[in-house]
């Protein structure tokens, strides 16, 4: 994705702000996240300190990361889903038979509330441990409701273009298709599985508040403390208790598998691509001249940085937003996300967008986040029963309003610069925007000449003859040093190879089923916001 921005607008620093961005996005949402949300269950389930169970999940993950690449993180994603869709549609059928169905546990639910709701002198507002009335409405208030339905359509919507669309972690996926078709149907897939966190994850989650009221859903901070380690909330424990007493013994141990592979599986994506960022971002900035064993090597190093700073991450995690990790996952995405998902949006509409305007639009908006993120840190973000005295005007507006408020303000930068200042002409825009995409004139780069000036890295060809040692082999093999040395291609084959990888061009009948596809995926989509609205 920063190769894009390079091609599109040129220059570099715009390449390197999305790439150091995208790595701290990284570390503040992704990496931490998964590994506490990991260690939680491996703690409930074993018993293990939450650090260690960290250690043991990590060990776990970054072998076959290290040593298989991408290739081994798209096998294991798709031997995993479906061991994380068979175990998770088991649990949700023993939930609802724990509770005696769906209309019991939509009553049984509204009356979940913790017996334990005072401490010392304070008695605590029922507010903060009642079941809200709109819990089974997707749509909320848009001024009182958690997730106020304008934010839910307009600023979710935001975030899932940054992420969807423009992080490393799911394009890559989409770049490794073998054609457009694969590409599109691959997303459809998605799409259809994405409709079933509501009944097999949340559901199941609120289930768990049903039977275990004073653990899920305590409210007292030292009762909290006990049970989960923070005082501030354990909602983030419902779906790990549900599996760890109510699954029988043969069906703990699938859930465990599907919990952890579920992890491990967006562990591994995320190392790899943010050793991908780095090496070629980065990296290849510091040494012009890096061999391929050197940016292999580099990687993988970074990979272990980028675990430690996370792992120090982790306390903070505990106790954001309530101790409720989703909304910990979103808040962040709302302040540092909008300026980017802004960008490419108008990048590829707007062929009237130049390098000045987005880089301005970015880092305007990367300020106006790191405010409100810095504050929000700096003060806490509380919870019902101790709220934060962090200032109205900083943190009284809801996350997702923020991040509907970011975008336009990124975006409005971004045009009103992008205006005032001279455009790309188009001869280097083929191909890069929505109205010249399928332009058949050819596109000479913005960063064609400084390719040219670039020299190529050179490996050590005398390394390869050489008898190695079977402790040098074993290091090859563990850091995935190619043994073998490829085949030097023609002008011709390469050239040749280059069409095969750029081309976009589909069968219209697997066209139109793809298609067909994506409006019965729409419809279905829309008609579950309106059932549960």
């Amino acid at each position: 994705m920063p190769e894009y921005l390079k091609k599109r607008f040129g220059g570099r620093r715009i390449q390197m702000y999305l790439s150091v961005l995208s790595l701290l996005l990284y570390i503040f949402t992704k990496i931490s996240a998964d590994m506490f949300s990991g260690a939680i269950f491996i703690q409930m389930a074993m018993g293990l300190n939450l650090y260690l169970a960290i250690i043991i999940l990590l060990a776990v993950t970054g072998l076959y990361t290290i040593t298989g690449g991408l290739a081994a993180v798209i096998y294991t994603d798709t031997l995993q889903t479906f061991i994380m869709m068979v175990g998770s549609l088991i649990l949700t059928g023993f939930a609802f038979a724990k509770v005696g169905g769906y209309e019991a546990f939509m009553e049984k639910y509204m009356n979940a509330i913790p017996s334990n709701i005072s401490y010392g002198n304070v008695i605590i507002d029922p507010k903060c441990y009642t079941p809200r009335a709109d819990s089974f409405h997707i749509f909320r208030d848009p001024i009182t409701g958690d997730l106020p339905w304008p934010g839910l359509t307009f600023g979710l919507s935001i975030l899932a273009l940054w992420y969807w669309c423009t992080d490393q972690v799911i394009v890559q996926r989409c770049l490794s298709a073998k054609n457009m078709s694969h590409v599109k149907a691959g997303c459809i897939l998605c799409g259809y599985l994405k409709l079933l966190p509501m009944f097999v994850m949340v559901m199941p989650g609120m289930i768990s508040r049903i039977l275990y009221t004073d653990m899920v859903a305590c409210v007292v901070p030292s009762i909290c403390e006990s049970y989960c380690g923070t005082q501030v909330g354990c909602s983030n424990i419902a779906y790990p208790k549900l599996v760890v007493d109510l699954m029988p013994n043969g069906l703990r141990g699938l859930m465990l598998s599907v919990m952890l592979a579920s992890l491990m599986s967006s562990l591994t994506s995320i190392f790899n691509s943010a050793s991908t960022l780095f090496t070629m971002d980065i990296y290849t900035r510091i040494r012009t001249r890096a061999s391929e064993k050197e940016l292999m090597l580099a990687g993988r190093l970074f990979i272990l940085a980028l675990i430690g700073v996370s792992i120090a991450w982790i306390p903070v995690v505990q106790s954001a937003q309530s101790g409720q990790l989703f909304d910990y996952i979103q808040s962040i995405t709302s302040y540092l996300g909008p300026p980017i998902a802004a960008t490419f949006l108008l990048a590829i509409f707007c062929k009237r967008v130049n390098e000045e305007g987005a880089f301005w639009g970015l880092f305007s908006g990367l300020v106006v986040g790191l405010v409100r993120m810095i504050a929000e840190f700096a003060y806490g973000s509380g919870s019902c029963v101790n709220p934060t005295s962090c200032p109205k005007i900083i943190c009284g507006v809801h996350y997702l309003y923020f991040a509907i408020i970011l975008f336009g303000i990124s975006a409005i930068i971004i045009l009103v610069i992008s205006l005032i200042t001279e455009p790309i002409p188009d001869v280097h825009l083929y191909g890069l925007c929505w109205t010249l995409r399928n332009s058949k004139e050819q596109r000479i780069d913005l960063d064609a000449d400084e390719r040219m000036e670039e020299p190529e890295s050179k490996e050590d060809e005398s390394e390869g003859d050489e008898e190695q040692g079977w402790l040098k082999k074993a290091y090859n093999w563990f850091c995935g040093f190619d043994q073998q040395k490829e085949p030097k291609l023609s002008k011709e084959e390469q050239e040749a190879i280059q069409k095969k990888l750029t081309d976009t061009s589909e069968e219209p009948f697997w066209r139109k089923v793809m298609n067909m596809n994506g409006i019965f995926l729409l419809a279905v989509a829309v008609f579950c916001h309106a059932f549960f609205a």
